[in-house]
């Protein structure tokens, strides 16, 4: 068996970036951004180049510096960065030894850093709990049924995915005969109101969006 290596082997698990198949990414003792407590002592992002096997990390480890997982989106990487040093948050464009860019800097105070991520065919930086929170391009701010989930934004609308039970037994606690559990997916407007609804699970395979 041909087994290749890369320059850098550390025993770490490489996970796959949608879109593009070049590139392969880890995150060193990830923590999620709201998880984070004092005294971190940091993580780093790597990205792994199938084509030639060498790894690239484009910061070195720095004590209460967090990574969120990246993106490939209009032919870049979109990463952020948390700097609980400074108190700020960046967002980066990167193409491994090409470009390393800032895209734009946000006042982690200022932000809800709970499932605080990137999504969107163009990228949109968003947190979600009880609502839908947009840092950028713009501003976008409802609140959301409990049971949804922000998939992406696209063309003015906020693709979401709503999970439904139905014939749930509440006074046994248990699923009843009729039980059915099932994904919709939900279409809003930049302030919140539905578009459209319809029973369906919406996902991504490389840059094409699928309902099944």
């Amino acid at each position: 068996m041909n087994i290749n290596r890369f320059d850098k082997v550390t025993g770490t698990s490489i996970e796959n970036i949608e879109g593009q198949s070049r590139y392969g990414y880890a995150i060193s003792d990830y923590v999620e951004f709201y998880e984070f407590h004092k005294n971190h002592k940091g993580s780093m992002i790597s990205f792994y180049d199938y084509e030639n096997g060498i790894v690239i990390q484009p910061f070195k480890c720095q004590k209460n510096v967090l990574y969120g997982k990246p993106v490939f989106l209009n032919n870049y990487f979109y990463f952020l960065q948390g700097d609980y040093n400074k108190g700020i948050m960046t967002l980066y464009k990167y193409l491994p030894e090409e470009v390393l860019e800032v895209v734009t800097t946000l006042n982690i105070k200022k932000i809800n850093t709970y499932n605080l991520c990137i999504i969107g065919e163009d990228v949109h930086v968003i947190s979600q709990d009880e609502e839908l929170v947009c840092y950028y391009p713009k501003k976008i701010h409802f609140k959301m049924d409990p049971q949804e989930n922000v998939l992406t934004i696209d063309d003015n609308k906020v693709y979401l995915s709503k999970w439904i039970e139905d014939g749930w037994d509440d006074f046994n606690d248990c699923a009843s005969e009729n039980y059915e559990y099932y994904e919709k997916v939900v279409v809003r407007d930049l302030k919140g109101h539905k578009i459209s609804e319809e029973k369906g699970c919406l996902q991504r395979h490389n840059n094409s969006w699928w309902i099944s």
